[in-house]
């Protein structure tokens, strides 16, 4: 039996308890924030839009109407310490930019996603999409917060929503030859951060970078989120390569 990612089974429960009608592509996006609204409306929770305790407690005891269902009762569910935005990236590990005159297809489609100047700049996975990457994953999971007016420059990340300590799903901004760098903090080592990026070596990756890159001011938090869960996570060093390229 194929183990759900937590999206996947929150997007079960929310259709089984009849708050959601997506697509069940275990994308946690506007559809999904809206139909927790729903389930804690009718349930007198918190009305958040939030996959919280108090909601997952309530939906892991949903059972289907239909007396032939296999849907299983979890008695322990709970909610990730990985922020929605960090959950949201690792469905893309692996995915690399098209060599050539070709593009990914994906990668294209945040830039169309974004809309507006974005669209129409982004024509080509040879455009360094790190931003890129960090704004389709934002903007999916948290609409309602702001991205730079420029999320394209890594840079700009650096002014993204407040400053914060450093925890799982941080995104980090560090300085390069050349420009800028923008992922999600995995953990760290002695010397190195290990970050959930895009276009890290060309692909959506775990790679280590040196901590002394990273820029004044460069450990951010969404406004709009829960606050960080835990801090510092300790890795080993073997647990991810120096990242080569980020352009």
């Amino acid at each position: 039996m194929t183990t759900q990612t937590f999206d996947e089974w929150l997007i079960d429960r929310l259709r089984v308890a009849g708050a959601y009608g997506g697509i069940a592509d275990g994308v946690h996006g506007r559809e999904v924030i809206a139909a927790l609204l729903r389930f804690q409306h009718a349930s007198g929770l918190n009305e958040t839009g939030r996959a919280d305790t108090a909601t997952v407690n309530l939906l892991r005891g949903v059972k289907s109407k239909n007396p032939s269902s296999t849907l299983v009762v979890h008695d322990k569910v709970v909610v990730p310490a990985e922020p929605v935005w960090m959950r949201e990236a690792r469905r893309f590990m692996g995915l690399k930019e098209i060599a050539g005159s070709k593009s990914n297809p994906t990668i294209m489609g945040w830039a169309k996603k974004l809309g507006g100047w974005v669209a129409s700049f982004f024509t080509d996975d040879d455009i360094p999409w790190c931003g890129l990457f960090i704004g389709n994953l934002i903007a999916t999971t948290l609409p309602k917060e702001a991205l730079p007016a420029n999320p394209l420059g890594a840079l700009n990340w650096k002014k993204f929503g407040v400053e914060s300590r450093i925890a799982r799903g941080a995104i980090l901004v560090f300085e390069r030859k050349g420009g800028g760098h923008v992922g999600i903090y995995v953990g760290e080592d002695r010397t190195h951060y290990h970050v959930l990026g895009g276009n890290q070596n060309n692909s959506v990756s775990i790679t280590r970078i040196e901590k002394g890159r990273l820029v004044t001011g460069g450990i951010r938090w969404p406004k709009t989120a829960d606050a960080p869960i835990g801090g510092k996570v300790e890795l080993s060093s073997a647990g991810a390569p120096v990242s080569k390229s980020e352009a």
